[in-house]
């Protein structure tokens, strides 16, 4: 087996993943099957490459030499497991996460997306399953493990779950990859600790302590005296979690709301509870950390159409300045990098070459092309991305993107509104693999952000409470008389397609938004909102929890009983349908359940209306599976293409 992964392998790592086709041949498998290459890790030492591929649905993860022309050294087959996540731990190790989507014996509740970790000894190359064995304890991780390197030998300390009383906790192994040896290092202060932060040294400093009842935060540090609560806010939305360590590489750095705007600051608390803010950080979308973690040193963000990596080293600044000078014109997003932090990996969005990963070795002033993401995909297979702006009905500015076909003008073109999920998300700069699929197809498609979206202050966000089915979709259904109004749209020959947030904008663009789509596709979208809600509290144990609390903000209503979910939940409204529906839904999904979407096919089929329900075997809500990805791309195609053709 191994000797077979290693042929099918050798042309990507060889960096030979190109294939010819026109824009009339791209089959559609070139866009919805998995990314050829999913993820580029260096070592430490910035000798090695940890590369994530795919053969179908088949994933790999292979070790190559980083210098130009290097040797393959090792392929190792994940199968068809979700390989999430690698990491290097040291340069002899690679730890590997995955996840399954499973129901465990014993546990109450629907099924769950469980997370695992691997230890790869790149030596012995034998692969060691992390938390094996543990008494009381799941062999399962609640997030990425931390590597830490203590007198020379890589540890990784892992947040695990150990049963007290038949209750779960969150607590903290430690785990010595030279020998395999683990021990729980602490409990915790509570059943209620849902994070932690552990010394360069390898003690835990630090808790995030998360009442979901109560909805109270707080954050604990380790002192002499033992764990003490330095900080307690009410947090109604979900826990402030941890954010690593501050500037000073001791300080506990957590995401904080200012007392004076209404933005989120990150924010350094001493053992001492004194607290400061980093400056500038209001602006800030995520943390940049120093490779091995031990220290904030940056932040990132994405202003406009801009990716903006703010560096507090003048040095560093520098470096990264002369980084993307060597993609001009292109979407360059930082990787990884080795520990002295002159050897970049990086991922290069080309408007006429499409994604690729790169490697920048700052000492011989090089840049090179490590492979694309998507093999088959040429420039005959890329079309135009435009930023757009256009002003909602009560005068708010949205922006998006729109994606335009090639070989006509802009001018009465078929569209397609493909909002995004979340909703609390947003649609970004550089490739999208679906709208660059609709667009193969002849149409265009406009991706909004919506009220709701992240990354356009708080006002924005605030302005989408209370808005699911009304000005929230009417952002959407503006932008389309927006470019009708430009002459480049056809007001006869719109549909909407969406996932998550986005299947269920569909679903409202058929039942509430009338008059505005021929046709509407949803992808694991919400349908009847009390159900949906009734299954959340299921899922979490108690009906006052972070994410019950968040929908309804989003959705305007008061509780799971609020009459006001019906008047805006498409399966109660499937009567008032007025074009054909087409849903699509992951057996597996543990997000937003399978029995939403077959709730509106039983809706729709009751009042008589066109509905079409296609079933993915064995997928999750973010389509994780490369056959099922594709079946959802080429169902999507067909529908929209029998009732609103492109030509």
């Amino acid at each position: 087996m191994l000797k077979s992964l290693l042929a099918a392998g050798a042309a990507c790592l060889a960096l030979t993943c190109a294939a010819s086709a026109s824009a009339q041949s791209t089959p559609l498998s070139v866009y919805g099957g998995l990314p050829k290459l999913e993820d580029v890790q260096i070592s430490p030492d910035g000798k090695l490459l940890a590369i994530m591929l795919t053969d179908g649905d088949k994933r790999m993860l292979g070790i190559r030499e980083s210098a130009e022309g290097g040797k393959t050294l090792s392929l190792f087959n994940a199968g068809d497991q979700k390989l999430r996540a690698v990491q290097w731990a040291g340069n002899d190790h690679v730890l590997t996460t995955l996840s399954v989507t499973t129901q465990v014996l014993g546990l109450k509740g629907p099924k769950r997306e469980y997370w695992m970790s691997q230890d790869i000894n790149l030596a012995t190359r034998k692969v060691t399953a992390l938390m094996r064995d543990q008494p009381e304890s799941m062999n399962v991780v609640l997030a990425l493990p931390v590597v830490r390197i203590i007198d020379g030998v890589p540890f990784a300390f892992v947040e695990g779950v150990r049963f007290y009383d038949h209750q779960g906790w969150d607590v903290l192994f430690r785990i010595n990859l030279k020998t395999g040896a683990t021990r729980l290092l602490d409990k915790g202060a509570s059943e209620n600790t849902d994070g932690w932060l552990v010394s360069p040294e390898g003690e835990p400093v630090a808790q995030s302590v998360y009442d979901q009842e109560q909805g109270l935060w707080s954050l604990k540090v380790h002192t002499d005296k033992g764990w003490e609560t330095i900080e307690k806010v009410t947090s109604k939305m979900g826990s402030h979690g941890l954010r690593g360590f501050g500037r000073d590489g001791r300080s506990v750095l957590v995401w904080m709301d200012d007392e004076h705007t209404d933005k989120s600051v990150l924010t350094e608390y001493a053992q001492d509870g004194t607290h400061a803010v980093v400056p500038g950080s209001a602006d800030y979308d995520s943390v940049l950390r120093s490779p091995d973690g031990s220290r904030m040193i940056g932040g990132y963000a994405l202003v406009g159409d801009e990716r903006r990596y703010t560096f507090f080293d003048p040095k560093l600044q520098a470096a990264w300045k002369g980084t993307i000078k060597a993609f001009p014109g292109e979407q360059v997003s930082l990787v990884s990098w080795s520990d002295d932090m002159r050897k970049i990996i990086v991922r290069v969005d080309s408007p006429t070459l499409g994604p690729a990963y790169a490697l920048v070795d700052l000492d011989l002033k090089s840049a090179r092309v490590l492979g694309n993401v998507y093999s088959g995909l040429t420039e005959d297979g890329l079309f135009e991305v435009r930023p757009i702006k256009y002003k909602a009905a009560d005068g708010l500015e949205i922006s998006g993107y729109l994606t335009l076909p090639r070989g006509k003008p802009a001018k009465n073109l078929p569209l397609i509104v493909l909002p995004h999920g979340g909703p609390e998300g947003r649609d970004e700069p550089g490739f999208d693999w679906w709208s660059q699929a609709l667009a193969s197809r002849g149409y265009a498609v406009l991706q909004p952000n919506f009220r709701g979206s992240e990354g356009f202050g708080w006002p924005f966000i605030e302005a989408g409470f209370g808005q699911w089915g009304k000005a929230m979709q009417t952002d959407l259904s503006d932008g389309v008389r927006d470019l009708v109004k430009q002459g480049i749209a056809d007001p006869k020959r719109v549909c909407i397609v969406g996932a998550s947030y986005g299947g269920y904008a569909a679903l409202a663009g058929a039942t509430i938004d009338h008059g505005v789509y021929r046709c509407a596709a949803s992808v694991a979208g919400p349908s009847d909102l009390k159900r949906f809600l009734i299954d959340n509290n299921y899922a979490a144990g108690s009906d006052r929890n972070a994410a019950t609390r968040y929908w309804l903000r989003f959705m305007g209503a008061d509780g799971v009983r609020d009459p006001d979910l019906a008047a805006i939940s498409p399966a109660k409204l499937a009567g008032k349908a007025d074009i054909p529906v087409l849903l699509i839904h992951g057996k597996d999904d543990t997000i937003v359940p399978y029995v939403q979407s077959t709730i509106m096919a039983d809706a729709m089929k009751k009042a008589g209306k066109p509905v079409e329900l296609v079933t993915l075997p064995g997928e999750d809500h973010w389509l994780s599976r490369g056959a099922t990805r594709l079946q959802m791309l080429n169902a999507v195609v067909s529908f929209v293409e029998k009732h609103n053709p492109p030509n």
